[in-house]
């Protein structure tokens, strides 16, 4: 939500325009009275002065067991001078995608660039070395305090945004059945204004009157973002909003609070004008030489790491009959086909001849293939993709060519997904349920459009990050 900023002073913010909704939202730090600049800067010196206590006294305890107090101190300022040097690097880096990122994300690069630089001092300065299982567990409990006091201080700064919204047809209600099944979104609407609603949509929100007496409206509630949501009379609608100006408020369209709320794009909602708005006149591309060296570097490290499991994985394939390696044909960039591998997690008669949609406890996996989905072992084989330049290694899934006809005619903008080179896992993969229908494409589309959006190494570095824990917790294919 950082992309929404106020214009005005902390003055502006009226507490008599609070709703009833808002309680057991926490409240800002004393003294800011709102203001999202001052919270932010106290939002930094909180997280700055927690880091350098827990890390710094956590580091020094650790390193104490086992060297005199002296080394012990000077290792520990090493160490805690390292952490929250790169702490900060990473939080600048990813302060633009603070939704995608989180605490955990920045303390756990914090942490992996923390131990290549001091392992790299140690072997250059013996008397700083510390030694690798020392080192381990110092990185742990530092990911651990970052994440985890980092995490603790937004929460408590957290500030939601007064939303009034313009229009209420049937996208706002979509939009507050998203905004209900996402608690952390940051958004409070206040108010709805239109000549006409529904009664079922005014039972929900409050209403706030017509389009005519709009300024008045946003005067009267002082709302942090007005938000359009309709079609008819947007001319008369904006002179309202000139009139208003002063009142100290930003105003967003549909799409794009959907972007900073939810991490996706309403894709009911897209035209054909504001798609190539986005992708030709406001997106920047991550440089394609950047990302192909990303992929090959994170395909190599991949191989190396899951080697010594291929042979757990092929005596549980080959326990049924037929294949280790499964080929299937799919879609790639700009509509290519290639063939995709995986292990076969599925018996050999799987499809008898039909493409069929995969499903979650699909009844076609194979002893132990189950494990492989959950995992996503069945999916190392895809770094060979890779290194071919078939696929990369962040991107959307890549989709059977047997279903191409079906999705262009049934989903909407389907076909932008193949701007892209597809990926092993990616921004849909780690926040959507699986798609089995066209419905469930629907929903990861709308994700893969926010990724086309917003790709960068750094939104990659990201996604492989999250991509980790989502298979230790053994939340992949079910």
């Amino acid at each position: 939500m950082s992309a929404f900023h106020r214009a005005d002073s902390p003055e502006s913010v009226d507490s008599a325009a609070e709703p009833a909704s808002s309680k057991g939202v926490v409240r800002p730090f004393r003294g800011t009275h709102g203001d999202p600049a001052a919270i932010r800067t106290q939002v930094t010196r909180r997280q700055n002065a927690g880091r350098l206590i827990f890390v710094g006294i956590a580091t020094y305890s650790i390193l104490r067991t086992s060297t005199s107090v002296t080394d012990s101190v000077i290792r520990a300022a090493l160490v805690t001078g390292v952490w929250l040097t790169f702490a900060h690097w990473a939080g600048q880096v990813f302060r633009f995608m603070t939704f995608a990122a989180g605490a955990f994300v920045v303390a756990a690069t914090a942490s992996l660039a923390g131990i290549a630089t001091v392992s790299a001092v140690g072997y250059w300065v013996p008397r700083l070395a510390i030694d690798h299982a020392t080192l381990a567990i110092v990185s742990t409990v530092s990911f651990l305090a970052i994440g985890s006091w980092d995490w603790f201080v937004r929460r408590a700064a957290r500030v939601p945004r007064s939303v009034l919204i313009i229009g209420a047809g049937s996208a706002t209600s979509k939009f507050l059945d998203a905004l209900a099944r996402e608690p952390d979104a940051e958004l409070e609407v206040i108010a709805i204004v239109d000549d006409q609603i529904d009664e079922s949509l005014s039972t929900r929100v409050r209403y706030a009157g017509g389009l005519k007496g709009l300024s008045g409206t946003i005067r009267r509630l002082s709302p942090d973002l007005v938000v359009i949501a309709v079609q008819r009379g947007r001319p008369e609608v904006f002179g309202e909003l000139l009139s208003a100006a002063d009142a100290g408020f930003q105003v967003v369209g549909l799409p794009e609070l959907y972007e900073f709320a939810f991490g996706r794009l309403p894709v009911d909602e897209l035209t054909a004008a504001w798609f190539m708005s986005v992708l030709h006149a406001y997106n920047r591309p991550a440089n394609r030489l950047a990302k192909r060296t990303f992929d090959l570097v994170v395909a190599v490290a991949g191989i190396i790491v899951l080697l010594p499991l291929l042979p757990v994985i092929v005596v549980l394939v080959k326990r049924t009959p037929g294949p280790l390696l499964y080929r299937q044909e799919r879609v790639g960039e700009n509509g290519r086909t290639f063939t995709m591998l995986k292990f076969r997690s599925m018996r050999r008669d799987a499809e008898k001849g039909q493409a069929q949609w995969a499903s979650q406890n699909d009844p076609r996996v194979i002893p132990g293939g189950r494990w492989l989905r959950l995992l996503r072992l069945d999916e190392l084989p895809q770094f060979w993709n890779v290194l071919r330049g078939d696929m990369s290694i962040v991107g959307p899934r890549p989709e059977r060519p047997e279903f191409l006809d079906q999705l262009e005619s049934d989903v909407p903008f389907w076909t932008q997904r193949l701007l892209l080179r597809p990926g092993i896992t990616g921004w849909a993969q780690i926040r959507a349920a699986y798609a089995a229908d066209t419905l469930g494409t629907v929903e990861k589309l709308s994700y893969d459009l926010w990724y086309l959006r917003h790709r960068s190494i750094a939104l990659d570095t990201i996604i492989c990050l999250k991509t980790l824990p989502r298979m230790a917790l053994l939340r992949g294919a079910r």
